[in-house]
């Protein structure tokens, strides 16, 4: 079985829906978890106009609760999917010293960012989560 974890700065809004739309896509084959950078949220539930929009497309977030990225996640993980190239900078200075963790380290998509939708209209979510189902294509290998 393949683990990825998504990882994006709160994991309130994009890597939960990440995980939730990768974890439908990719079925028994991988087992998907999320993350963020900052620790401002741990215990937090997914933003809320995420987990409404998620419910509107048949995916649950009501169970998501926040989690910190650590080492112990990273170890874990056989890719990191990073929401944006801010995300995968900071993830790569974090594993600086770690050859096995910075070859694990990537974009959720090729070579663009997911935007953050936090703090913004419900349009940005729309778009948020749009790109996310479209770019999980990329993971199902």
């Amino acid at each position: 079985m393949r683990r990825m974890l998504t990882v994006c700065l709160g994991n309130i809004c994009r890597s939960p829906y990440a995980a939730a739309v990768l974890t439908r896509s990719c079925g028994t084959r991988v087992d998907v978890r999320s993350a963020g950078l900052s620790d401002k949220w741990t215990g937090a539930p997914a933003h809320e106009r995420m987990r409404d929009l998620a419910a509107a497309r048949g995916y649950d977030l009501t169970a998501h609760r926040a989690a910190a990225v650590d080492w112990e996640l990273l170890a874990w993980a056989d890719v990191v999917l990073a929401m944006d190239t801010a995300v995968l900078a900071q993830l790569r200075t974090l594993a600086a010293t770690d050859t096995t963790t910075s070859g694990k380290l990537t974009l959720y998509l090729n070579h663009s960012d997911v935007p953050d939708p936090y703090g913004q209209h419900d349009s940005a979510f729309t778009a948020c989560a749009d790109i996310i189902e479209q770019g999980a294509e990329r993971h199902l290998n």
